[in-house]
């Protein structure tokens, strides 16, 4: 869907990529290496192309929120948000192997929740549904409702892939954006 936004014809892969965390490392460290990663893992089967590569990551009380899988779970996330913040972590790697093209980024967003009810957060779960999203919201639908404010450098960065950052790593990569 935001890949559209760029008029340029493309091909969505699925990566092979194992998302564990490694060690000691960092949530930067993280949401950066599965990003590139996912681009490396495309980029290999398809030298010629330019692959873009996108991983993010949610952070709340220092630590790292996986996407919640199921029910119970995201209303146990949304409750522990209400009325608090939440940072998410948006990197992307735009990497081509034929030319030896390889950058990564991130872009942090700091997520406002609202106070939140038990009750309005559960009618939010059974319409929307975001057990595989990161913060057990979608921002792009109904999930906009729950949040107070949302302070980023791209807007789009909390959707899933920051476009103002993709697009510079996109012409440096050699594509010609507008």
């Amino acid at each position: 869907m935001l890949l559209r936004r760029f008029g340029i014809p493309f091909d969505c892969m699925s990566p092979a990529t194992d998302e564990t965390r490694l060690g000691n490392e960092s949530p930067l460290e993280l949401v950066g290496r599965l990003a590139s990663d996912k681009a490396g893992s495309v980029s290999r089967e398809n030298p010629r192309a330019i692959v873009i590569g996108s991983d993010q990551i949610a952070i709340f009380e220092n630590q790292v929120i996986g996407k919640p899988g199921n029910q119970r779970v995201a209303m146990s996330q949304l409750l522990a948000f209400s009325g608090r913040k939440v940072e998410f972590l948006t990197s992307v790697s735009v990497q081509c192997l034929a030319s030896g093209f390889n950058e990564q980024t991130t872009v942090p967003t700091c997520v406002s929740f609202r106070h939140l009810q038990a009750g309005e957060i559960k009618r939010y779960l059974e319409i929307e549904k975001p057990f595989d999203c990161a913060g057990a919201f979608k921002v792009e639908s109904l999930g906009i409702t729950l949040f107070d404010s949302i302070k980023s450098e791209d807007p789009t960065a909390l959707i899933g892939l920051p476009l103002i950052r993709t697009s510079a790593l996109l012409r440096r990569a050699g594509l010609q954006l507008p």
